[in-house]
């Protein structure tokens, strides 16, 4: 029912107010400042250099070559105009549901979730912890990203609380139909595993939602253009109940459908569900998805290619760990790596106690003579990397 969440939208009249808008130090404040809180943060996470490399990473097809297959950058945006209509019409506060929507990516790797799960297997084998990009993303808004102050110092996005929440929230498929926020107000660095908690807020509920509302209709989409579901277009049709001469098959009709479901459905009481036959052909739609496109034949190919290309670029760079020696190794790299020395050793400079920090204000991250923070550190940064940059560095790293 339209407004029926009104009365539990994250606002100064509801006891999670507060908390949500709370942040790991305070943020300058102006007296002219006309924006909200998370106005605030929707401006700075668009202005970070996270949220701008965004488009040249892989959302499911590498296809650097058609600029009408959708990229990381362009689920974001689908996913925030999804959120919107979802938290507009429940009564729901729009503006925490645009920032947590256009951040809600920023810790993904390059190569889509192949590239994540290479990073994982690496980091499970140096670290022995797992690689989960939401957990990377709050990693990024939280000590990695930095913006340039009125004064020119650079300083951490230093984010609200409902939207870091939202960025980590968001892990994990829907599998069952009814999603409610907790209670509890945690520590988000508590999290060891994707999906561990509910997000804290019902607008984060709608993003994780969302989220997956967006994908699974896109993906089609460009897998039809593609052709990669020529030979399976018919299951499709029988799965989607489709009669392909009276009505069009594509992204638009696979959302609106789901997207009305829910918003008609779904009750505080309840939770945010959908109707049992949406939730059931949505399952069926991610299934059909996982077995006729992010497993198909030619997708294999290009995450070989991946599989390569990452663990050149980190081999490289941690063939450097000799304690005190590694930053000297860094630069030696130059003769034959010039770019990927330069790269990187400007990338620690901004996280380490080393070189000029008269315009930092940020928190140092890294030591690189700790070969656990220094593997980390490699991680860190080739997590941060687009598609072409990665090849781009590959290419440097074999050629003469």
């Amino acid at each position: 029912m339209k407004g029926s969440f009104k009365n539990y939208s994250i606002n100064i009249n509801n006891p999670k107010w507060n908390n949500a808008i709370s942040r790991i130090s305070p943020l300058i404040s102006r007296d002219s400042d006309i924006r909200t809180d998370f106005d605030r943060d929707y401006t700075r996470i668009i202005h970070s250099n996270a949220y701008r490399r965004l488009k040249h990473k892989t959302q499911v097809f590498f296809s650097p070559g058609n600029d009408h297959i959708c990229t990381r950058i362009e689920h974001v945006t689908h996913v925030e105009s999804i959120s919107y209509t979802i938290a507009s019409f429940l009564g729901l506060n729009t503006e925490l549901t645009k920032a947590i929507a256009v951040a809600h990516d920023l810790g993904h790797s390059p190569f889509g979730h192949n590239g994540e799960r290479i990073l994982s297997y690496i980091s499970k084998k140096d670290l022995g912890c797992s690689f989960w990009h939401e957990k990377n993303g709050l990693r990024f808004v939280d000590s990695i990203e930095l913006l340039e102050d009125h004064n020119g110092y650079k300083q951490n996005l230093n984010l609200t609380y409902a939207i870091r929440d939202g960025i980590i929230s968001h892990c994990g498929e829907i599998n069952e139909n009814a999603l409610k926020p907790r209670d509890e107000f945690i520590d988000l660095n508590l999290y060891e595993y994707p999906n561990q908690y509910a997000p804290y807020t019902w607008e984060a509920c709608v993003v994780k939602i969302a989220d997956k509302i967006s994908y699974i209709g896109r993906d089609i989409e460009d897998a039809i253009t593609l052709g990669i579901l020529d030979n399976h277009l018919q299951e499709l049709y029988d799965l989607l109940n489709y009669n392909s001469d009276d009505k069009t098959l594509n992204n638009s009709s696979i959302i609106n459908y789901l997207v009305t479901d829910l918003c008609q459905n779904s009750s505080p009481e309840k939770g945010l569900c959908f109707s049992k036959e949406a939730f059931n052909l949505m399952n069926k739609i991610k299934e059909f998805n996982y077995k006729n496109i992010y497993f198909s034949d030619r997708i294999q190919h290009s995450m070989r290619f991946f599989d390569i290309v990452i663990n050149e670029i980190y081999n490289t760079l941690k063939s450097c760990f000799d304690k005190e020696n590694t930053l000297n190794n860094i630069k030696n790299l130059k003769k034959f790596y010039p770019k990927l020395s330069n790269e990187f050793y400007h990338f620690l400079e901004n996280y380490c106690d080393f070189g000029n920090r008269e315009k930092f204000k940020n928190s140092l991250v890294f030591d690189i003579q700790t070969q656990e923070d220094y593997y980390h550190s490699i991680l860190t940064y080739i997590s941060g990397m687009t598609d072409n940059f990665a090849i781009e560095i590959y290419n440097e790293i074999i050629g003469f």
